[in-house]
């Protein structure tokens, strides 16, 4: 299965979304597509054994749109055309911010056009209100002059609707306009050629030619500023594109030479001078600097690299100058893999907007019955004219009707709540998530990497009888330095920063499960050393009950402990720990307060599990966990009823982060970790999963807010358009205001979506 989100031109309205995501429903090959309205495109995952690109493109082509791909563009006269084979995305060619630009003249062209001839059409229109206006144009011929090229050249994009209802037999919110507009235009035009038939009763009729001409122009300036906005809206997505660099200084042949981005290869030396962007991912070969990650993590700190340490292309180098070797490229650096997350998430759907959806889908073919019964009851039973009364109506019911704010509800809130989350470090791979992650009630948090820093650091140094702690620490240190164990490396490091001078170490030997043991050449004589725990001391035969209670105590920390020895004498202990990290006390409390029910799962044994989420503040505690039974343990939870957000780091993680309700990776974690879980969390900072739950509440709001506004708005003005009001108080509805309060409706809802950026 292929998994991709495609541009879709022609989208207008959730009745488009309906009709595209049904189309590729029933394509062989297809195995799920979702559309979306406010992005634009489409996320359809697919079988290429099956149907290829070109073949997706000629299924929606077949609906009236049109899909984009880097691969297939467009057809002409039945032949598939091909675009060169190019990252759609890239900073060079930014394929889709074109199509967007060129939308936006497009528009700007025909509005400030059908603008300046809808102006002589109204004043036109009125000789009776606007006396000062030449006769030329109060002539019905001159005004049916003016209003075509509007209704045919300006409001042309409408008439796609009508393809679908003829083709399709279904229906979206052009076939609303094309079909009242056209109404409107059809019968002046009627009463323009044929005076005479129109005039029989002594009553001169009415013409609409400012009706359909301003609707246009109105509808269309409101898809305008929603183009506008929706620009706006994706903001997250071009800052991302844009931050790659175009150029990487490389060393071939022992010279430095500066090639394009797309030249760079794996294992390729690429070297970074301060205040120049890190070309592609990579790990340092030589020198160090401090980095500033934020547009990846979210934090605002510059993070120290040395020798070892690993790169993030498009990240900006601070201070020194360094050689990395590159290690990912193209559409596998992490930058590249943001982008396409933030947009699957942005064109991936919550369920409540499959409900939007649903509605609509029935909605629109709704609002012809009442149109039509509309007509037929303003006809028979109208006052005179009958006829003219009945068509008004009729056009002001199917303008007011379009479902464009309904459309637009749910995924413009989660196209700028997901942007928003990218630009703090938090990635939200689909829409599910971000609607689910309120409701969550649980979290399982993974000790090690998730709770605690996942590095062993040295807390303690006890000196028995007097002893001195910096000798303790210079012959544990000696002893550690040929060891790989990450234990050794907690002492070792230690031992780096108070700048000790270790001995010589001669006849190393590792003791499985118990320590090590070696030779120290210390200034006066060589001695015997040994450093492990409980069981090697007694190998060795000494008495460890004299200072049983001080390392019993580091024991109930959760510590590990090791043991001194040198000369057949215990010198002294040292314990080492994955300490906490420094906000997660902070963040326990956090989500205590909003009733959340925490639990610490771990391997570890009882004893320092219970330690540890004694520290941190949890009171649940799953402890000796083997890893292909933390995803049980999360099951057991979902059971009893609860909402269960995991959060992991490690490749043992993977299958619980799976099962979850939700799955939490920290970034620093592993890629399995990452590709399993919903959310990641780029710079790891426990405070951010509280954050996604604040996001997730904000974003529901604000999409309930919007689809209460889109659902009043229709449910409460189609009424008032059907002449309901005009029995009573002689109210009707012209079809010009319908038009100005759809359009209304749709930026209101934009901008309240907008309101998720803050």
């Amino acid at each position: 299965m292929k998994k991709e989100t495609y541009k879709i031109k022609g989208m207008h309205c959730a009745s488009c979304v309906a009709t595209i995501e049904r189309v590729l429903s029933k394509t062989a090959g297809v195995h799920s597509a979702s559309a979306n309205f406010a992005s634009e495109s489409a996320l359809i995952e697919f079988d290429e054994n099956i149907i290829s690109e070109s073949g997706l493109v000629k299924a929606v082509d077949g609906a009236g749109y049109r899909l984009i791909s880097k691969n297939v563009d467009f057809f002409e006269k039945d032949k598939v055309m091909k675009m060169p084979d190019m990252n759609m995305n890239s900073p060079q060619h930014n394929h889709m911010e074109m199509e967007r630009e060129d939308k936006i003249k497009e528009m700007k062209r025909k509005l400030i056009i059908g603008g300046i001839l809808s102006f002589f059409i109204f004043f036109g229109s009125f000789p009776e209100w606007f006396s000062f206006i030449p006769k030329t144009l109060n002539n019905n011929w001159m005004l049916l002059l003016l209003t075509t090229p509007v209704q045919f050249w300006v409001g042309w994009q409408f008439y796609s609707g009508l393809k679908l209802l003829i083709r399709y037999r279904t229906a979206d919110m052009n076939t609303l306009i094309a079909i009242g507009t056209l109404s409107a235009y059809f019968y002046s035009v009627a009463v323009t050629v044929f005076p005479v038939f129109f005039t029989r009763g002594g009553i001169t009729p009415a013409l609409y030619f400012d009706t359909s001409a301003v609707i246009i122009v109105l509808i269309l300036l409101g898809k305008y500023f929603e183009v506008l906005m929706k620009g706006r809206a994706s903001e997250a997505i071009k800052k991302l594109i844009g931050l790659q660099p175009k150029t990487a200084k490389i060393l071939r042949d022992g010279k430095e030479i500066e090639i394009s981005i797309s030249e760079v290869q794996v294992g390729d030396l690429i070297i970074v001078r301060p205040g120049e962007k890190i070309p592609v991912d990579g790990k340092i070969t030589e020198g160090d600097s401090e980095i500033d990650e934020s547009m990846i993590t979210g934090e605002s700190m510059p993070v120290h690299k040395k020798v070892g340490s690993l790169v993030i292309g498009s990240t900006i180098n601070k201070f020194g100058t360094f050689t990395f070797s590159a290690t990912k490229i193209g559409k596998d650096t992490m930058l590249s893999q943001i982008i396409k997350m933030v947009e699957e998430a942005q064109g991936s759907k919550a369920p409540i907007q499959r409900l939007a959806d649903l509605v609509s889908s029935y909605f629109v073919p709704a609002v012809f019955i009442v149109a039509v019964l509309t007509f037929v009851v303003w006809f028979f039973f109208g006052p005179i004219p009958a006829f003219t009364f009945a068509l008004v109506n009729f056009v002001a019911v199917l303008i007011i009707a379009c479902p464009c704010a309904l459309g637009l509800a749910t995924p413009m809130a989660i196209m700028v709540s997901s942007g928003s989350a990218a630009s703090k470090g938090i990635l939200i791979k689909d829409a599910t998530s971000l609607e689910i992650a309120n409701k969550i009630d649980t979290i399982i948090l993974d000790k090690t990497g998730t709770l605690t820093q996942g590095k062993p650091q040295l807390t303690d140094i006890i000196a028995f009888n007097n002893g001195n702690q910096e000798n303790i620490l210079n012959f544990a240190a000696s002893l550690e330095q040929r060891s790989e164990h990450p234990l050794a490396q907690a002492i070792t490091d230690e031992a780096k920063i108070k700048k000790i001078e270790l001995y010589k170490l001669e006849d190393f030997k590792a003791i499985s499960g118990k320590g090590l043991r070696g030779f120290l050449q210390t200034q006066s004589q060589k001695v015997e050393a040994y450093l492990g725990n409980r069981t090697l001391v007694a190998d060795i035969g000494l008495d460890i009950s004299p200072y049983e209670d001080d390392i019993r105590k580091l024991e109930n920390e959760g510590k590990t402990v090791m043991i001194l020895i040198v000369d057949k004498k215990i010198l002294g202990a040292l314990a080492v720990a994955d300490v906490l990290k420094k906000e997660a006390i902070e963040a326990i409390k956090a989500l205590k307060n909003n009733n959340i029910d925490v639990w610490m799962i771990t391997g570890d044994n009882n004893r320092t599990a219970k330690a540890i989420a004694a520290q941190v503040g949890i009171d649940n505690v799953m402890s000796e966990i083997l890893p292909d039974k933390k995803s049980e343990k999360v099951r057991e939870l979902q059971k009893q009823g609860k909402i269960v957000a995991m959060i992991g780091d490690g490749i043992n993680d993977a299958p619980a982060l799976t099962q979850a309700d939700i799955g939490i990776a920290m970034g620093e974690g592993t890629d399995i970790a990452m590709e399993s879980a919903n959310i990641t969390l780029m710079r790891g900072d426990l405070m951010l999963i509280l954050e996604v739950i604040k996001i997730s509440k904000r974003t529901m709001r604000i999409i309930k807010q919007n689809l209460f506004w889109a659902f009043f708005y229709n449910i409460a003005f189609i009424p008032v358009a059907a002449g309901v009001l005009y029995p009573f108080f002689g109210i009707l509805l012209n079809p010009i205001f319908a038009a100005v309060a759809m359009a209304s409706s749709s930026i209101s809802v934009v901008l309240n979506s907008l309101r998720l950026k803050t």
